[in-house]
């Protein structure tokens, strides 16, 4: 029986990728073990050993399970809203010049003021186990929209006037032009609005400290000096960041494609 060729190749490209991303992250585990036993105290700085253990422990627990669900819940309903307003908006300041002049400048001050203070100020008019959720919908409203507003311009104005002389409808304008011209600004956008969402939710349930979230766990390991559930909860926000990045990254891929 023959090998194939093709198979060999992708097993040496998924190899070498593995090795790839494995190399940096063994090198960055050795120094961390390295600092670790210069400092010689686990309360400034513990191992990766006993950070991996710690985290061990916390996995089979269904605490773990619920505390980590619902802040995935909690922030992805956040930034789900937080997209469709920004969508919403950016077809409205396009087809509106009055909408434009009003709402243009209030969104582009949004990225500017620093997420701390967005937290502060949410928490005085909302509940703290909502605010998580209203900061991860406002970080990703102003890159929706930006990208939309982005999109929407793109089309080719010659296919346009194309599309008119030949009376082709609104509805199919947007299928075969509009929509394919928007889409690769859309999901450029949407991948940096989920990265930045669920890092700004996980901040701000560490300052809001509601009932159950990553967060809370994250603020009263630090308050009781508890290094290792510290880390232990950190990597987890680390993990789930990767996976949710490497996630997007890959529908987008797959939507391009699709819509190409």
């Amino acid at each position: 029986m023959k090998n194939n060729p093709n198979q060999a190749k992708n097993g040496g490209d998924f190899l070498h990728r593995f090795l790839q991303f494995l190399a940096p992250v063994l090198f960055w585990i050795v120094i961390w073990e390295i600092a670790s036993l210069l400092i010689g105290r686990e309360v400034l700085l513990p191992s990766p050993l006993r950070t991996l253990s710690r985290l061990g422990e916390l996995l089979p627990t269904a605490a773990f399970w619920q505390k980590t669900l619902s802040s995935l819940v909690r922030i992805g309903l956040g930034t789900l809203g937080g997209i469709l307003v920004g969508v919403l908006l950016a077809m409205l300041t396009k087809s509106f010049k009055p909408a434009d002049l009003l709402l243009s400048p209030a969104i582009r001050v949004m990225r500017t003021i620093p997420v701390t203070s967005f937290i502060l100020l949410v928490l005085l008019w909302v509940r703290k186990d909502i605010t998580p959720g209203v900061i991860a919908g406002m970080m990703a409203l102003p890159l929706i929209w930006e990208s939309t507003l982005a999109g929407l311009a793109a089309p080719d104005p010659l296919l346009l006037e194309m599309a008119k002389t030949y009376e082709m409808s609104r509805a199919r304008q947007w299928r075969l032009i509009r929509i394919p011209a928007l889409m690769p600004h859309f999901l450029s956008g949407l991948s940096g609005a989920i990265g930045l969402s669920w890092k700004a939710g996980i901040a701000a349930e560490v300052l809001c400290v509601p009932a159950m979230a990553i967060g809370k766990e994250v603020y009263q390991s630090k308050l009781y000096l508890e290094t290792v559930d510290l880390f232990a909860w950190t990597a987890v926000v680390v993990i789930l960041s990767l996976l949710i990045e490497a996630i997007t990254k890959k529908l987008i891929v797959k939507a391009v494609a699709k819509w190409k």
